[in-house]
């Protein structure tokens, strides 16, 4: 797999497969159903939010083919140097190993490219499989927000993780 920005032909395989139930009921932004228009108008928001420095998202795609099966990006807090982590990947790459190398991989990005002082990263409770990639990815859990969120008018917990720069570069040396 590789990381590579999002281009606009990526927009039908994003409606495609951020539209599966599945996939959109582990995410708090995702909607379902997923609406036509709605990926390409995603995909456009990339180049000025990255340019503001509020955000970076990147495709999870194949190497040999370069199709999109997933993103992963950082949303931004420049004041507090820090950013929230998030990723979702098409359902037939669910526990295949690549969460924790595409988390891995932008986690890097953000403490040597962007300079940040802390990453983090938040799932739902009932999703356990994102807490063990964040936990691969060398994230220390934090703790649990209890009915934080409210996803499809149902209150839902929230599990938090967290990597500091200083850590990282520990994990990182060896």
């Amino acid at each position: 797999l590789v990381l590579r920005p999002f281009v606009m032909g990526d927009g039908p395989a994003v409606e495609l497969l951020a539209g599966d139930f599945s996939v959109a009921a582990t995410t708090l932004n995702i909607p379902h159903p997923y609406d036509r228009g709605l990926a390409e108008a995603w995909i456009a928001t990339h180049p000025a939010l990255y340019e503001s420095g509020r955000q970076c998202v990147f495709a999870i795609a194949l190497a040999d083919t370069r199709d999109v099966i997933g993103a992963v990006g950082l949303a931004i807090k420049r004041r507090l140097e820090n950013a929230e982590i998030g990723s979702w990947v098409r359902r037939p790459y669910w526990h295949h190993g690549s969460g924790p190398e595409d988390a891995s991989g932008v986690i890097e990005f953000g403490f040597t490219v962007l300079g940040l002082h802390r990453i983090y990263a938040t799932h739902l409770t009932r999703n356990p499989a994102s807490g063990r990639v964040m936990q691969k990815a060398g994230m220390t859990h934090e703790g649990r927000s209890r009915q934080h969120v409210v996803k499809w008018d149902r209150f839902e917990d929230l599990e938090r993780y967290g990597i500091l720069r200083d850590e990282w570069k520990v994990t990182a040396a060896t």
